[in-house]
């Protein structure tokens, strides 16, 4: 059973950065799409950015695009998301999860994670 673990997420101040990861554990995850996801408290899961198996292509939200970078490491088994210019509405909980082409999460590869949480607050 492939396991997807998030880390990275912490508190930080309004136009601060981080840097999420999410390790695939028990099998290459190179074949497929990846994407991220997040869920503020009280509302539903949203699609925040993915990128395609080999890393060549990437797809953001409006929300984020110009702020936050998608990538990813194969070797690794690693798909990484870059957060800048941080926001307070950034803050959520936020999950990695396989992808189909019209950037929905599929139930492929592995379950979902337990997330990580990131707050943007002074």
């Amino acid at each position: 059973q492939v396991q997807l673990v998030e880390s990275g997420g912490g508190l930080v101040q309004p136009g601060g950065s981080l840097r999420l990861s999410c390790a695939a554990s028990g099998r290459t995850f190179s074949s497929y799409a990846m994407g991220w996801f997040r869920q503020a408290p009280g509302k539903e899961r949203e699609f925040v950015a993915d990128i395609n198996y080999s890393g060549r292509s990437t797809y953001y939200a409006d929300s984020v695009k110009g702020r936050f970078t998608i990538s990813r490491d194969n070797a690794k088994n690693t798909v990484y998301l870059q957060m800048n210019s941080l926001k307070p509405e950034d803050t959520a909980v936020y999950y990695c999860k396989e992808v189909a082409s019209n950037h929905r999460p599929v139930n492929v590869l592995a379950s979902w994670g337990q997330g990580t949480q990131v707050t943007v607050s002074s």
